[in-house]
């Protein structure tokens, strides 16, 4: 038995299974199977064919945002709109058949946007070009999930399970569970929290499905068995993820009120340009980005000219992305806006910076 027709029977069983206290622990050891048998599915066969059209693109830029959704829900027309590149666009489905990049340039910020080919079902095991789409996806900042608003929901949950079974979780932290595995000594295992989904016995199965026999454990919020699976695997990515849903122009004023109301989403039309200008906002939040100002001594700041960091930097940041030896330099650094309580405001190497501030670093 293959390991795809493996996952489809656990799959089978876990569906069949009624969730009660009786059962908790035959879900629990299933889902370890599970996880198990999909990390096999995406390791690279050892066996590796010719060598193909070449698929990721280097990283470039102040972020990354990967471009993904079912073929044909206007992914092109969106790079277009959004980029100085032209990524064919057509009304047939497959159009893309290799990663586009694009550039956004907002707030002084070079956004990278890539164009990844249409998702089918069935990607994680390796349809279409599935896999790699969904590699290329794992390195991005944020993803922007793009679905046809006249299909409903259908898209949105077939999208959301294929990137699950491949570890990407949206819009989602990583469980506040400490994991440790140890030479010896057994399972020494702890809780801070009520726990009302695991229980000691549970995560010695799940550890033993594992081969660990000995570990360290510490949950520190109430966690599911599959957060808990998560952490012993080891390789998810969390980030976060924006819904846009296109083509609201074809649907009736109370579905686009429904759609727009739902969290992490964003209502547009490409084909009448519609409401783009809130999607950029959106997704500078999502990226946290923040642009930071800086100013030489006894001369205006340079405003043409932003550093963009991510939120929380701090002084010790800008100083390594200005120069790798300013640090050792540093003195002190006067601060101007939002982060101070008075402007200008000495402040030293910890101090954390805020979107639009202005820096003057002073030297020893």
């Amino acid at each position: 038995m293959g390991i795809l027709e493996k996952i489809a029977e656990i799959e089978k069983e876990i569906s069949r299974t009624q969730k009660n206290k009786a059962t908790e622990y035959h879900l629990g050891l299933l889902k370890a199977k599970l996880a198990k048998y999909r990390a096999q599915l995406l390791e690279p066969s050892k066996s590796a064919g010719a060598k193909g059209e070449g698929f990721d693109v280097m990283k470039s830029g102040d972020a990354r945002v990967a471009l993904i959704g079912f073929p044909s829900v206007g992914k092109s027309t969106f790079l277009s709109l959004m980029t100085s590149t032209a990524s064919e666009a057509a009304s047939y489905e497959f159009t893309t058949l290799t990663c586009i990049p694009g550039v956004i340039e907002y707030k002084g910020a070079n956004i990278q946007l890539l164009d990844l080919p249409g998702i089918i079902e069935g990607a994680a095991q390796g349809k279409g070009r599935g896999r790699q789409v969904i590699a290329v996806a794992r390195t991005a900042d944020v993803v922007i999930m793009m679905l046809d608003a006249t299909k409903g929901d259908v898209q949105r949950a077939l999208l959301e399970k294929e990137l699950e079974s491949v570890g990407i979780r949206l819009n989602r932290t990583k469980p506040n569970i400490y994991f440790k595995q140890k030479k010896g000594g057994g399972l020494s295992y702890n809780s801070t929290v009520p726990l009302t989904h695991c229980s000691e016995k549970l995560v010695q199965l799940i550890l033993h499905e594992y081969k660990i026999f000995n570990a360290e454990v510490l949950f520190r919020e109430d966690s599911t068995p599959d957060e808990f699976i998560d952490v012993i695997v080891g390789n998810r990515v969390y980030m976060p993820c924006l819904y846009v849903y296109n083509k609201v122009d074809q649907i009736s004023i109370e579905e686009v009120d429904r759609l727009a109301r739902r969290p992490h989403s964003v209502v547009i039309s490409c084909g009448m340009k519609l409401n783009l200008d809130y999607l950029l906002e959106r997704l500078w939040e999502y990226l946290a980005l923040i642009c930071i100002y800086t100013k030489k001594r006894g001369e205006r700041p340079d405003f043409a000219d932003a550093i963009i960091m991510r939120r929380a930097a701090s002084v010790e940041h800008v100083c390594h992305r200005i120069h790798r030896t300013l640090a050792s330099q540093f003195k002190y650094a006067l601060v101007w806006g939002t982060s101070t309580k008075y402007s200008p405001q000495r402040v030293g190497l910890t101090h954390i910076m805020e979107h639009e501030d202005v820096i003057q670093i002073v030297k020893k």
